[in-house]
This record gives C-alpha cells, sequence and structure tokens, in this order.
C-alpha cells in the first residue's frame, strides 16, 4: 500500500550557526535536522514542539513556516512512502544549553538510533552537509 510520510524539522539558528543532528537510522549514518514524525491526532506545528521537546528538551518560544516538500520524494527506508518534510524555523530558550559534539558521528556509543546534536557554520553551509534530498533543498535556501 502506497502511503505519505510526513516528517516535521526545526531549523534552530543561534549566533549564525545551525543546528544539525547525527544519527543512525537502519543502520545508516546520516547528518540531517532535528525532528521527525509526525503522530496521528497531531497538527504539524504540535509535532515540531514535541520534537524539540523529545530531542532537545526544550520547548519553542516561536515556530514559523520555512519550507514543505514542493516535489517528489520516496523515503529511503520504505519504498511505499512517500515523503513530505515540513521544515519550521523555531527558537528555543537556551540553545547554549543543547549538548553537542565538534565532529560528524561521534557518537558516544555507535548503535542504532544513535543521536548527537552540532552546529554548523551558516556561512560554511552547503547541500553536501545533509544526507537526505529534501534536507539538501533546505540547506540550499537557507544559503540563499
Amino acid at each position: 500500500m502506497k502511503k505519505y510520510n510526513v516528517r516535521v524539522y526545526a531549523l534552530i539558528i543561534h549566533e549564525g550557526n545551525i543546528l544539525v543532528t547525527d544519527e543512525i537510522c537502519g543502520g545508516v549514518h546520516m547528518t540531517k535536522f532535528p525532528g521527525g514524525g509526525n503522530e496521528w491526532g497531531e497538527g504539524l506545528i504540535e509535532t515540531v514542539k514535541r520534537e524539540c521537546v523529545e530531542e532537545l528538551a526544550q520547548e519553542p518560544i516561536s515556530v514559523e513556516h520555512f519550507y514543505t516538500t514542493d516535489f517528489f520524494v520516496v523515503s529511503a527506508f520504505h519504498s511505499n512512502d512517500q515523503m513530505i518534510s515540513v521544515y519550521y524555523k523555531v527558537e528555543i530558550p537556551n540553545p547554549q544549553k543543547v549538548e553537542v559534539v565538534l565532529n560528524a558521528f561521534d557518537f558516544p556509543e555507535v548503535k542504532e538510533r544513535a543521536q548527537i546534536f552540532r552546529w554548523l557554520p551558516m556561512e560554511n553551509l552547503s547541500p553536501n552537509d545533509f544526507t537526505l534530498p529534501i534536507d539538501k533543498r533546505v540547506a540550499e535556501l537557507l544559503c540563499k
């Protein structure tokens, strides 16, 4: 059965840097923006707020729509899923309190579902910093 997979992501910019997450999913090491799947009964803004609380332990203080997927993308993990991703510029109260690492994939333990965060300088941001095609498109838009 073919279906839609709706994902919602936070673009958190602080002092000229943007927050990214390195994760291991399905054995694949990927760099993406923080966020995750929309759940049944949840609005998109509720999703981005929940994801910020789950991943960053911080409730956003502002949320502004930035981009919604405008091209066809098949899920990297489920060939019958069409990906629709929604990106919000999000401000969190204490970005400096997010636990980060300096180097990509510097996991304390390499295992499935491992996740770490790091800041990337906006001035050097490139689509090549990201794994997934929609994130690459968002990086292009952020670089404009």
